[in-house]
Order: C-alpha cells, then structure tokens, then sequence
C-alpha cells in the first residue's frame, strides 16, 4: 500500500480526523495529509500511504483550485462564517462591483494569515492566541493567484457571489473573501468553500472515507494513485547502469544522462529507470544526486 488516495473530505472532521480514519481502515501508521483543510471545508484531500509520505512536501507545493461562497456585508473574527460578526451592514454592491475589483487580487499577492490559523508564533498556533483575545501583528505572505471566476451573484440584503479561484499553496481563501469585501468597502466573509483540486487531484475522481472502507472490505485497491503520477517535477532518465547507482546513494555526472541541458542547478527532478521510479534527485555541481530513493 504505497501511494496517495484522493480522499473527499466531508464538513465536520478535521484534516487529522481523516488521517486517523484511514489508519484504521488501513491498518497501517504511515498515513500522512498533504495540507490541512479546515473542518467547515469539503473537498480534495490528498492522503500518502506507505513510502509516499516521504512525497508529501512535494504535493504540498502543487496549486490548488477553490469553489468559495463570498458574503458582503458581515465580517467576522475568523473571516468564515464560524466566526463571531463584528461588522454588519446592508450594503450596496453589484456583479459588476465584484468583476472590477477582482482583477487586484490576480497575480503574486500579499496576504497577512489570519489569527484563526494554524500560523505558528513563538512556538503557538495562532488560534490558540485568538481563542484568548490575543491578537499579533503578523507578517504578510506571498501567494499567487492565477484566476478569479464569478460564476453566480446571489442578490439580497447581504449579496453573495459564488467564484473559482486557482491559487498557489499557502492561500487562504477565507482571508481573499475578507480582503475582497475590505476593497469594496462593505466588508465581507467566505460563507462556504469546497476545494475542487489539490496538484492532479480532482474532486471528480476523490473518494469518500466510506467508500475506501468498502473497497478495502472487497479486495480493492484499485483507487491507490501510484505516487510517479503525482509529480509535477521534471523526469530524468537513467541507463541500468546509473540506476542501480541511483539506487546506492552514488551522483551521476551530467554528461551521463541524455536530455538533461535545460535542467538548473539545485533543481529537483525526479528520476526513472526502464520506467520504474527510483525517487527524487537534486542537481549539484553538474551532477544528479539521490536526494529520496525508493
């Protein structure tokens, strides 16, 4: 059982709540998440399995893709709708306000994490420090947002769009939602969200927990993705001979491997042999060096 299972996370458990599950069902202590989604979030929950959690930091930098509800008008202390209002008001804002405003946020962005996080600060979550009343002054963060879609516009006495965004790791949607309605003037919050994508992963092809349950109960693993199919990092390809010197600990030169010019320095690739993958490698000193061997 090595490989990642592209687990539906339902509303109400947490990201760890989910890891634990699968232990269980699997039967097995090496289960790892690949980013946490809060409880109130549905949606793509990539688990590792066996040895592709020694994968997991390379899925966790692969983009993300969000369906996000946005309420105008109410601000809250988490920048969701679990949090307490601190702000309301009816306000006056349109489709078209949201289309104009929209385009600020594409691109490399700022955000400042939000207080109910999990933001370490001297050793704390964030959210433990909130949950006292203590807030922090927080550094910003630089993310990257590739596409901000409004698909429906909800009018009301607080008017809600519902919008698609494509979005780098590290992104907090709900702070979007909050930094969006501040542009606006009126204020805001993210009213509901469902990650649709995480890397490769597609909510069309995710799985629920009781689903795998059953699968398992019948013999089938079928839903495992093996983890040479997760990758989104170059491929390099060696002779036996070099892979089996892969496989040792040993560096290749260069000039040994074919098609390998445009690759730089300290690059990560990941690296294959007659089709087997054989783990990651790292580019030092015009050499591939084994940096995880599988």
């Amino acid at each position: 059982m090595d490989g990642i299972i592209n687990v539906l996370k339902p509303v109400g458990m947490t990201s760890s709540d989910v890891v634990m599950a699968l232990k269980k069902i699997l039967k097995t202590k090496k289960v790892g998440h690949t980013g946490t989604l809060d409880p109130d979030v549905s949606g793509v929950l990539p688990i590792c399995v066996g040895k592709a959690t020694r994968l997991a930091e390379y899925l966790v930098r692969q983009g993300k893709s969000y369906k996000a509800e946005i309420t105008f008008g109410i601000v809250t202390t988490t920048q969701d709708g679990s949090g307490e209002v601190l702000e309301e008001n009816s306000p006056k804002v349109s489709q078209e306000d949201f289309n104009k405003i929209a385009p600020r946020f594409l691109g490399t962005i700022q955000q400042i994490p939000p207080m109910y996080s999990a933001v370490r600060h001297k050793g704390k979550h964030l959210y433990e420090l909130a949950r006292k009343g203590i807030e922090v002054e927080r550094s910003p963060r630089e993310v990257e947002i590739d596409r901000i879609e409004l698909l429906e516009w909800i009018p009301g006495t607080f008017p809600k769009g519902i919008f698609e965004v494509d979005c780098s790791k590290g992104t907090y949607i709900r702070t979007l939602c909050h930094d969006i309605g501040q542009a606006l003037g009126c204020g805001a919050h993210m009213s509901h969200l469902i990650r649709l994508s995480s890397g490769p992963f597609k909510i069309e092809e995710s799985i629920p927990l009781d689903s795998i349950k059953a699968r398992i109960g019948e013999g089938d693993f079928s839903f495992f993705v093996p983890m040479e199919q997760t990758l989104d990092l170059v491929r390099v390809n060696l002779s036996p001979e070099r892979g089996e010197a892969f496989r040792k600990g040993l560096a290749t030169a260069r000039k040994q491997i074919e098609g390998v010019e445009n690759i730089d320095e300290s690059e990560e690739v990941q690296v294959f042999c007659e089709g087997q993958f054989l783990g990651i490698g790292i580019w030092r000193n015009q050499a591939l060096c084994p940096r995880k061997v599988f």
